[in-house]
């Protein structure tokens, strides 16, 4: 059996949904649905080239980066302002997409805001921008205690999203994807963080009423629910619950993340998020090849996965 990349896994997961999103992004489900997505396409939204990725892509490169150094925030932060300010990590050296929270966050930052000062902490302000971007630290925080994942998690989701709602969105995904990692099946991995999540948030006594908004995730079985009630708008519940959904009820990595940009509106990040666990549930090699070749800055990406696993792989194998 071949080793897995689980580095490449999560990088083109992510950027492959992202850039199927981008040129359909803020369309109604209703407007997709007379022209579904079915392959790369171009232009559209941004009018950009197809395998344009988004920010969500670039800031998941930036955390990456992040991850390679020794971990510090301070370095992450700094690659957030370099993207934004100086198109670090953009596709064509342009930043054409970004949220306002996360631009907000990243204005602070450039100030040399103390860190956990940086992200909004407005519940209006729960956006799916540290979402998008937080898949790579599974790497960071696989092997450490629930609890200074969870702590980690939230440091990193509060450089821009610093509310409690965002940080259990983000630390629900991560748990998720060490599970996929450690090689259990999805189904059992839903029905493992239902009590594991919920455990856990209750004794770090979280507000109930914070928790309770999980409880589609939680306490019931989102993969049963009828499309017409999964909501893809940028709000990070809805992505959360949406990717959760698009994973569960495909069986490939080309089903969910068409799957997931079909919904409509925000399908740059639900393309991303629903790629990113689908990436690493099916592996890089499941990845349409023609996708692949079109994305923008595919050998910049490769070697960034490189650098990642050279970095994590003295302390992992990988399945």
């Amino acid at each position: 059996m071949k080793t897995r990349n689980h580095y490449l896994d999560v990088l083109f997961g992510v950027s492959i949904g992202d850039a199927l999103g981008v040129p359909v992004e803020f369309k109604s489900r209703k407007d997709i649905a007379q022209k579904p997505v079915t392959d790369m396409i171009g232009y559209g939204t941004y009018n950009l080239p197809p395998g344009t990725f988004s920010d969500d892509s670039s800031l998941t490169f930036c955390l990456a980066e992040g991850l390679i150094q020794e971990f510090d925030l301070n370095n992450v932060g700094q690659n957030f302002v370099n993207w934004y300010n100086q198109n670090y990590w953009t596709p064509y050296g342009k930043v054409f997409d970004i949220g306002n929270t996360t631009r907000e966050a990243i204005n602070r930052l450039s100030k040399n805001i103390r860190l956990d000062l940086a992200g909004s902490f407005d519940e209006e302000s729960n956006g799916n921008g540290s979402l998008m971007r937080i898949l790579p630290l599974v790497f960071h925080i696989r092997d450490k205690p629930i609890k200074e994942r969870f702590e980690i998690t939230k440091q990193v989701s509060s450089l821009t999203h610093a509310h409690i709602r965002s940080v259990i969105a983000c630390f629900y995904y991560l748990e998720f994807a060490k599970q996929i990692i450690e090689g259990k099946n999805k189904f059992e991995i839903y029905l493992n963080l239902q009590i594991e999540i919920t455990d856990f948030l209750n004794k770090e006594s979280i507000n109930t009423s914070e928790i309770s908004l999980f409880n589609r995730l939680l306490t019931k079985k989102v993969y049963e629910f009828n499309e017409s009630i999964i909501y893809s708008s940028g709000y990070v519940l809805h992505t959360l619950e949406a990717s959760i959904w698009c994973l569960m009820t495909t069986s490939n990595y080309k089903e969910a993340t068409l799957k997931a940009v079909n919904l409509g509106e925000d399908t740059d990040t639900t393309g991303a998020v629903t790629g990113g666990l689908a990436g690493l549930l099916y592996g890089f090699d499941s990845i349409p090849k023609t996708w692949l070749n079109q994305l923008a800055r595919k050998n910049d990406i490769i070697d960034l996965s490189e650098r990642l696993k050279n970095k994590f792989n003295t302390k992992h194998s990988t399945h």
